[in-house]
């Protein structure tokens, strides 16, 4: 029987069938050979893995920043607007449902490499000559990953214990750096748009009052519909006491001669209120009388309700304009959202690769199964000298 045969022949069995037994029994003549593999693998590994780098690993902790309400959106909700049928979303503006990720991606962003980059030198330590491969270096050596409890952890590694631990709170640094440009940015842009706005506004609202007091002035109005009605009501009560007066006269003529100082006195009076009644009807705006000729009211009063119409629009838009703007400079007043961090990185103390032991024994490990496999496909199928 040969020494490698693992074949159990029995009458009338398959003899390409393998035994398990018959398998263990040939591994089992063969263990000194397995072992021997197995123990210059495990020499040869234990110098090998400590030729491979050190790394140290440092992480920081930090918990995402809220974003604060902005202004507008709390004026509107306390004057009612959003109940009025406008959407809260177009108000609040477009957001995310975890903020996590915005600022996990804003810290893997090319800007906050580059800075780091720059400030450690990070070309030299890499041994790149370009950024590219360099950017490429650091992302591999980082981890950046946020978790439901609203955490994001920033893992660096690095040969360096020191450095590992300095760049994990640069990367806090520079998302602060980031955070606060970027809100300063958005609030200032909608600052200055409603700054512009409002000066334009201003300008018109004032040509607007400008155009009615020249109305006011062209047509003696001031308060078209009050206005109106006390002057068509002092013509309607003019022309009665004219009236009246005249029916006076004429009975005064049955009984007295033109020469009746009664007469003569009642004749004055009414050429008086006549006079008053023509000046009414025909409009007198001498030493800053402003009659209006009843004639002209219709016409008058509607130059006058279009001018003020106009001021009124422009009032409404200037206060709204200007309530925005004020929300605007709150906006840009209130402190950005604030890097609030839970763990800063420290120095480790243990290295985080590579896992010696580990390695020798997987080293190991597949020696031995590398061996057992050829042991028994040089049994199964041996190979002719």
């Amino acid at each position: 029987m040969p020494p490698y045969d693992f074949q159990t022949v029995v009458p009338g069995a398959d003899t390409d069938e393998i035994s398990l037994v018959a398998l263990l029994r040939t591994l089992a003549r063969q263990k000194r050979k397995i072992v021997r593999v197995v123990a210059i693998t495990t020499v040869v590994a234990v110098p090998v893995v400590f030729l491979i780098p050190i790394k140290y690993q440092a992480e920081s902790v930090i918990l995402t920043p809220q974003q604060a309400q902005s202004s507008l959106l709390a004026m509107a909700q306390l004057s009612g607007v959003a109940g009025g049928g406008l959407p809260l979303s177009l108000l609040s503006g477009f957001g995310l449902r975890n903020p996590s990720y915005l600022y996990v991606g804003v810290l893997e962003s090319r800007t906050i490499s580059d800075d780091l980059i720059k400030n450690f030198d990070l070309k030299r330590v890499y041994n790149y000559d370009n950024l590219r491969d360099t950017r490429k270096k650091l992302a591999r050596n980082t981890t950046i990953e946020s978790g439901k409890d609203s955490l994001i952890h920033i893992q660096v590694e690095d040969r360096d214990p020191r450095r590992a631990a300095t760049l994990a709170n640069a990367y806090v640094e520079e998302l602060s750096k980031q955070n606060s440009r970027l809100t300063l940015s958005e609030a200032t842009q909608r600052r200055i748009f409603f700054q512009a706005e409002l000066a334009k506004e201003k300008d018109a609202l004032a040509d607007a009052e400008v155009q009615l007091k020249n109305t006011e002035k062209s047509t003696g109005l001031i308060v078209p519909g009050s206005q109106a009605e006390a002057l068509i009501r002092s013509g309607a009560q003019l022309r009665g006491a004219i009236l009246s007066r005249e029916a006076q006269i004429a009975a005064m003529k049955t009984y007295a001669t033109n020469d009746n100082p009664h007469l003569q006195i009642a004749e004055r009076g009414l050429a008086a209120m006549q006079a008053q009644y023509d000046k009414l009807e025909k409009g007198n705006r001498a030493n800053g009388i402003l009659d209006l000729p009843t004639g002209q009211l219709p016409d008058a009063s509607l130059e006058y309700v279009r001018k003020l119409r106009d001021v009124k629009y422009h009032e409404a838009l200037f206060e709204i304009l200007a309530k925005q703007y004020e929300a605007a400079r709150l906006d840009e007043a209130k402190s950005t959202p604030v890097i609030q961090v839970v763990d800063y990185a420290t120095v480790p103390e243990k290295k985080s690769w590579p896992p010696r032991t580990l390695l020798v024994l997987a080293a190991a490990l597949l020696a031995g199964l590398i061996t057992g496999f050829w042991i028994i496909v040089r049994s199964r199928w041996p190979i002719s000298d």
